[in-house]
């Protein structure tokens, strides 16, 4: 677990669980010693730089030629490979 330390003050906000869902944070709360907040700002702290890692890699590749899915169906057919 990364823990990031801020001066400021954290915010509150609402956030309506699945009832199955919340009962696993829970558990999952009490065997790490973490609180259910601690390991939703994780979750979404790592979703976040999952998503700026991708479109990283976008933006590294927006200048590769695009190939419509046709047509890579039909390449993979001329190849034998369908």
């Amino acid at each position: 677990m990364v823990t990031v330390i801020t001066a400021e003050k954290p915010k509150r906000a609402t956030v309506y669980l699945d009832p199955q869902l919340h009962k696993a944070l829970k558990l999952q709360a009490a065997e790490t010693g973490c609180n259910v907040s601690e390991l939703i700002n994780e979750a979404v702290r790592r979703a976040l730089i999952e998503d700026r890692d991708d479109l990283s890699v976008f933006e590294h590749r927006a200048s590769e030629p695009t190939l419509s899915f046709e047509k890579l169906v039909k390449n993979l057919d001329l190849d034998g490979k369908l």
